[in-house]
């Protein structure tokens, strides 16, 4: 490499430490540059170049915003101006960077000050996070389908207990997400189906998926309706079934326009008026009927459409009724053949069809049946379609939610690892290569035992804080107060800040609220030590008039909440999502350089309310 000498003569480190340093610089998988105060890079590692594509002598030419669009440079340069002045010493941040071949690839930056060098640098630490952002995109995208279906869809434990619910659910059942949750799916089963429930679970308990199964579900008062089930398991990384994903379409109309289209017919063929007047009865049904249905003759000319089958088609009556049904050539070929065998006196149908029109795909349920006259022999056809694009599509969307939320879980379990290898580990390496110099120098021990000291705190206090992030253990133990105002604390030695934190609950808080309200805190207080470039922030959290109230502040950089709201990002979805589970709500105010404020409010029941227990 070129630098190996120059790097010791610019760290001012002795021969030995050189190569040291060098065999950890080049070993690291996180992408690594020193730079000088002007942005420069001195020094990149091979994981640097590897992330960029441009070999070292590339680098080493250029600037260190020069690799990322307009709008995140800025950002990054901002934060380093301030470094430079002094006002900050490290910062982190998410960025975009452009690799050699054009393409845009998405890092994790953290930016430090070496003060100790004889004269000042800056070690910029980059780690590749474009799978993980991918996968935060795919997740908002699933997000907005699940919430913007008509369908309901839901998911649960393998004892039948629900964990999610979409506002589609909330349509159709009728209750609400708040009272869905953690509540068992037999609530919506008549009592005489529980035994059809036992075995849906024992098929998904196999592995197996449980497609378009027509059945009666019970609202929350009390009707009963009909729906269509699709329900597959979800498995977890090595494949075990570990909970349901399910999807419910309202097919009580259709079901009632299946019936009395039936019972027509039935009574069209036992009555014996004249065929033109059983046609014309059969027409005003078809017109009135809520389902799309469209009624030809055996010359396949329209006779009458359904309101329905106009809107479905986009079209007017007008344009069709006496004139033939043209198969244009995008149709399947086996429509032709589907109307001859039903014109023969068959009935034919399909749960589910794609169907490739007109430059985009759309999916549909059809049953094609004959329509008689009064002395048997067939008229023509009925055509009944239900359009399932979008309920396909959330399908669709609900069947990867599983792959999604595996690699979701993958990603998460490879940041921890590469967060305990990278720095953790090397850190350890180094402590313990440091211990085995003094070894050889023992007459240094007096002047560095301090100092070693401090290195095995930091790296103490690093992995328990580590810990803290993912297990909300303190939550169980000391109570959400109490757990929380700990955690704050732990957080606010290992980044260096001040959080001042205020409280004023006397109710027992339920450890899913707490959950909740500490996951959101965790997410507000990464954000402003990412993006608000300040040292103190304050945290409320207090009771009032039966609500919980969590308030996170700073007066720092701020930004466009509008703007956040559109972009790619989960942080605020995230938070807005876990504060809807415990039916609460979110505030955000926030402006350029106007400091930002996130005001929870989350409501306790009654009985909650009336427990005067402090936490």
């Amino acid at each position: 490499m070129l630098y190996t000498f120059a790097m010791g003569e610019v760290l001012g480190t002795p021969t030995q430490d050189t190569q040291l340093f060098h065999d950890v610089f080049n070993a690291s998988p996180i992408g690594i540059a020193v730079e000088n105060l002007k942005g420069l890079p001195l020094f990149v590692n091979p994981s640097f170049c590897s992330f960029l594509g441009f070999s070292e002598e590339e680098l080493r030419n250029k600037h260190c915003v020069d690799f990322s669009p307009r709008e995140d440079a800025e950002k990054d340069w901002a934060l380093f101006q301030q470094l430079r002045a002094g006002s900050i010493d490290h910062y982190q941040m998410e960025k975009r960077y452009f690799r050699r071949d054009g393409s845009l690839v998405w890092g994790s930056l953290s930016i430090s000050l070496l003060k100790s060098s004889p004269s000042p640098l800056v070690l910029a630490m980059v780690q590749d996070i474009t799978d993980k952002k991918k996968a935060d995109e795919a997740r908002y995208r699933l997000a907005a389908v699940i919430e913007s279906s008509d369908d309901a869809i839901a998911s649960g434990t393998l004892d039948g207990i629900i964990v999610t619910w979409n506002a589609g659910a909330e349509r159709i059942y009728g209750y609400t997400e708040a009272e869905a949750v953690g509540k068992p799916i037999t609530m919506i089963l008549p009592p005489e189906l529980e035994d059809e429930e036992n075995k849906i679970f024992e098929t998904l308990k196999s592995g197996g998926r449980i497609e378009h199964f027509e059945t009666i579900r019970v609202t929350k008062t009390g009707k009963k309706i009909n729906v269509s089930l699709t329900i597959s398991p979800i498995k977890d990384a090595s494949g075990r079934t570990v909970g349901i994903s399910g999807i419910a379409r309202d097919i009580t109309e259709r079901k009632r326009a299946e019936e009395a289209l039936a019972e027509v017919n039935r009574t069209l063929v036992a009555q014996t008026a004249s065929l033109q007047a059983q046609e014309e009865l059969l027409r005003v049904f078809v017109k009135n009927v809520p389902a799309a249905v469209a009624m030809l003759d055996r010359d396949m000319r329209y006779l009458q459409v359904s309101d329905r089958w106009c809107s479905d088609n986009s079209v007017e009556a007008s344009e069709l009724l006496g004139r033939p049904r043209e198969l244009s050539p995008e149709m399947p070929d086996r429509w032709k053949e589907v109307n001859r065998r039903a014109l023969q006196g068959e009935t034919l149908r399909a749960e589910e069809e794609r169907w490739d029109f007109g430059g985009s795909t759309r999916w549909a349920r059809w049953e094609v049946r004959p329509w008689r006259g009064a002395d048997g022999s067939v008229g023509g056809i009925l055509i009944l379609t239900e359009d399932i694009t979008r309920s396909k599509q959330a399908e669709e969307t609900l069947s990867d939610m599983t792959r999604k939320l595996i690699e979701a879980q993958e990603q998460e379990r490879a940041r921890i690892g590469r967060e305990l290898h990278d720095d953790i580990n090397q850190r350890l390496a180094m402590l313990s290569l440091e211990l085995e110099q003094l070894q050889e120098n023992p007459s240094e021990v007096q002047s560095r035992v301090q100092e070693l000291r401090n290195q095995t705190a930091e790296l103490s206090n690093d992995v328990q804080g580590l810990s803290h992030d993912l297990h909300s253990s303190k939550l169980e133990y000391l109570g959400v107060v109490a757990g929380m105002k700990s955690w704050c604390k732990e957080f606010a030695e290992r980044q260096k800040i001040e959080i001042e934190v205020g409280s004023d609950v006397s109710s027992v808080l339920p450890f899913a609220v707490g959950l909740s309200l500490f996951r959101v805190l965790q997410e507000a207080l990464n954000n402003a030590i990412k993006h608000s470039g300040v040292k103190r922030i304050e945290v409320q959290l207090r009771e009032e008039a039966g609500e919980i109230h969590l308030i996170v502040s700073d007066s720092g950089r701020g930004f466009d909440v509008e703007a956040a709201k559109q972009g790619k990002g989960l942080g605020l979805t995230s938070m807005r999502e876990r504060v809807r589970l415990v039916n609460g709500a979110i505030g955000i105010d926030s402006k350029p350089m106007g400091g930002t404020v996130v005001h929870v409010r989350v409501p306790l029941e009654s009985k909650q309310a009336s427990q005067r227990q402090a936490v």
